[in-house]
């Protein structure tokens, strides 16, 4: 079994929950995936150079600027970072963005009522050159920066990364992919962090959309999760880091 993990949300943010969060990881035993987001820091970034950010549905739209941006923040900033910190940790980590080693190929969104500009959609994870990784003691942390193999890198959502790579590798072992963020779960009151859902599946979430329960963020996190599932991922959990060590706390598990 190897797990895929997203991490995002204010735990990205929060340098004291990212260092909690990297210390478990670290102790986690066997095979390992690090997914990170880190969209809040890339606003940030965005305002301090005056550059308008535009989200739609819980995807930023990017344009070549905005593209320059997160490509500095997740690939850079965040991702040396984080690795930087996993191998205080005893952890060895190796930071990768989708062009690496051809892992996770993309082509540029198209079809859209909405022009998403330089955002990726992913078309295929080298699952076999990321086990090489594994099987060699590396412990994979990608960013959510996808590339389309003719020169052009592309903003990616991160949740669709983490599902996509857990799809992948799911051709080659049982894979459970859990997605990590500050809550304890997909709530059914947004105030309330106790009113964790236990379970969703396609029906329920179509219901939860409809009546606005799940919206922004949340939206592609609950539709890459199903997909996962689809695709023949064992198990998605979506709940917060406390899960990592102790996997009867509170959280939402997404079923068929």
């Amino acid at each position: 079994m190897i797990k895929v993990i997203k991490i995002g949300g204010n735990v990205i943010d929060d340098s004291a929950a990212l260092e909690s969060f990297e210390k478990d990881f670290a102790r986690m035993e066997g095979s390992k995936i690090l997914i990170h987001g880190g969209g809040k820091i890339a606003t940030q970034m965005s305002k301090k150079l005056g550059i308008e950010t535009l989200m739609v549905e819980g995807r930023r739209v990017t344009d070549r600027s905005t593209l320059d941006v997160v490509t500095m923040v997740y690939g850079g900033l965040i991702s040396k970072n984080v690795v930087a910190t996993l191998q205080s940790l005893g952890c060895n980590a190796i930071g990768l963005s989708g062009a690496d080693a051809n892992a996770i190929l993309s082509h540029k969104r198209s079809g859209s009522k909405v022009d998403y500009g330089y955002v990726g959609d992913v078309d295929t994870v080298n699952a076999g050159n990321i086990k090489k990784l594994t099987d060699a003691g590396f412990t994979p942390v990608f960013c959510a920066i996808t590339h389309d193999g003719k020169g052009t890198l592309l903003n990616t959502n991160a949740d669709t990364v983490a599902s996509s790579v857990a799809c992948g590798m799911a051709n080659l072992e049982d894979v459970e992919l859990i997605f990590c963020f500050e809550k304890n779960g997909v709530l059914s009151s947004a105030d309330d962090h106790t009113s964790v859902i236990s379970n969703i599946n396609a029906e329920k979430y179509s219901l939860l959309k409809e009546s606005g329960v799940v919206s922004g963020g949340m939206l592609p996190k609950l539709e890459n999760a199903f997909a996962a599932l689809r695709a023949g991922v064992k198990k998605v959990i979506i709940t917060s880091p406390a899960y990592i060590t102790d996997s009867k706390c509170p959280h939402t598990e997404i079923v068929l």
